[in-house]
């Protein structure tokens, strides 16, 4: 049995010597005279106290997450600016990638820096090439600028253009396989989910539509063909992804659109449906009371957690970022088990007091899974293009600005950890790249050989590679 705090003190005052003292605290307390005397309880106010400075400590490391290497900023990271000077013409930068791709004049299937730029060019770059050559640059199979390009396989390039035309090409034989025009303005974003023998693409553009597509890759000559479906939106997209089902591993087409703070989930048509569905939607300023706060106008999936996006969002005068747990709905209704088909319930009484909870706890749900809600400081207007890209590791993001500046955001903490200047002062980031080069087929040791890097284009018509 454990000692009482006056025994405590008791036994404290006497073992210490503090004879006058333990008079009167015995006297006071009303303990009887030997109290203190021949306790075999290791259990003394010395002992408490360390316990208690233990337990402070730890409570500290809790609270700092000092222990969360996982998801702190990983060092070193990409710092040193190297600018491309392969590119053959000066222009400004639209988007950048990395993809595997198998060209005419290769015999194997090597990795490419796709560039495009604003005079309607797509320049293919040699990352294993110390001086980054040019593999390839095409010129002529665009009638506009190039905004998104996505790879299916190894051979083939889905690619979008600010006139609305999709283009699909095979970079092996050279030659435009299949396009077509459904948009009637920009096509500022496309997406992919592989599906057996075909490919499921999904097109976003500013004439405020969705169209889906599935190709089959099997055949022998592959087709766009015609939209498997088309999404009306009420605003202009600003982008799409698809995402995977915890339920069943089917794919959810995630859109966020302008002047709207929700991202919306949709069921992606089979074979025999021509709808999307929407599935429910999620809002990221659940408690805001203004009628807009911002647009979510980047989102990309974290590749450490496919659970996890990160959102730049289109708030003035600088960028937000938000990371974020995805609520994703179920894809069919729950019909719980002891309910038959012949029952019948009569719905509970819908009040104004029993909505509003219900509303609040929707919120609080939608509150709780934003990890980070911070500003990054990027300056940024009302017509900027806010980018974002994750680290390989997950442990950080870029973000661009419209002040030439990339800014690192640590994962774990929200905290600017890195500043980047390459790119002139004052000059408009466009695109961002994060990833891994691989090592070329000859060398065993490179200076781009499986390491982190970054690339980074703008409109001060500067590609720059950032290396470690």
């Amino acid at each position: 049995m454990l000692p009482s705090a006056s025994e405590l003190v008791a036994q404290y005052l006497r073992t210490n010597g503090y004879t006058e003292t333990l008079k009167s605290f015995v006297k006071e307390a009303d303990l009887p005279p030997d109290t203190g005397t021949g306790s075999n309880s290791s259990v003394t106010i010395e002992t408490i106290l360390h316990e208690k400075k233990t337990f402070d400590l730890s409570l500290s490391f809790e609270k700092l997450g000092v222990e969360d290497a996982n998801r702190a900023w990983a060092v070193p990271a990409p710092s040193k600016p190297t600018v491309f000077e392969s590119l053959p013409s000066r222009s400004n930068i639209l988007s950048v990638a990395v993809f595997d791709l198998l060209l005419p004049s290769a015999t194997t299937v090597k990795q490419y820096i796709a560039v495009t730029t604003a005079d309607r060019r797509l320049h293919l770059l040699n990352p294993a090439s110390p001086s980054f050559e040019l593999a390839h640059s095409y010129t002529s199979f665009q009638d506009s600028p190039v905004l998104d390009i996505i790879t299916i396989g190894w051979q083939y390039m889905m690619i979008a253009s600010m006139s609305g035309k999709l283009l699909l090409y095979d970079t092996a034989s050279d030659k435009i396989l299949d396009e077509r025009k459904d948009h009637s303005k920009y096509v500022v974003k496309i997406a992919s989910w592989s599906d057996n023998d075909s490919v499921l693409v999904a097109s976003a553009g500013w004439d405020s539509k969705v169209f889906l597509y599935r190709i089959h890759i099997g055949g022998d000559a592959l087709r766009i063909g015609e939209p498997l479906a088309t999404l009306t939106l009420a605003s202009i997209p600003e982008t799409l992804l698809f995402v995977k089902s915890p339920e069943d591993d089917s794919p959810i087409l995630l859109v966020a659109r302008r002047d709207s703070t929700f991202l919306y989930y949709y069921s992606v048509p089979c074979l025999n449906a021509s709808a999307f569905n929407l599935l429910g939607k999620q809002n990221l300023a659940p408690h805001s009371n203004a009628w807009v706060a911002f647009t979510p106008a980047d989102v990309q999936i974290c590749p450490t957690d496919p659970s996890v996006v990160a959102v730049a969002t289109s708030s003035t005068p600088h960028m937000k970022i938000l990371i974020l747990k995805l609520l994703l709905p179920p894809t069919k209704p729950a019909i719980p088990d002891d309910v038959t088909s012949s029952e019948t319930t009569e719905p509970a009484a819908v009040t104004q007091a029993s909505q509003a909870r219900a509303e609040l706890l929707i919120a609080d749900r939608e509150e709780a899974a934003i990890l980070v809600n911070v500003s990054t400081m990027a300056p940024q207007t009302a017509y900027s293009t806010p980018r974002l890209t994750w680290r390989p590791d997950g442990s950080g993001l870029y973000v661009s600005s419209d002040d030439g500046v990339i800014r690192g955001v640590e994962t774990n903490s929200g905290k600017l950890v890195a500043s980047l200047e390459g790119h002139e002062p004052g000059s408009k980031l466009r695109c961002l790249w994060a990833g891994t080069l691989k090592a070329p087929s000859d060398e065993a040791a490179s200076s781009t050989s499986d390491h982190e890097v970054l690339i980074s284009g703008g409109f001060d018509q500067r590609l720059i590679l950032w290396g470690r």
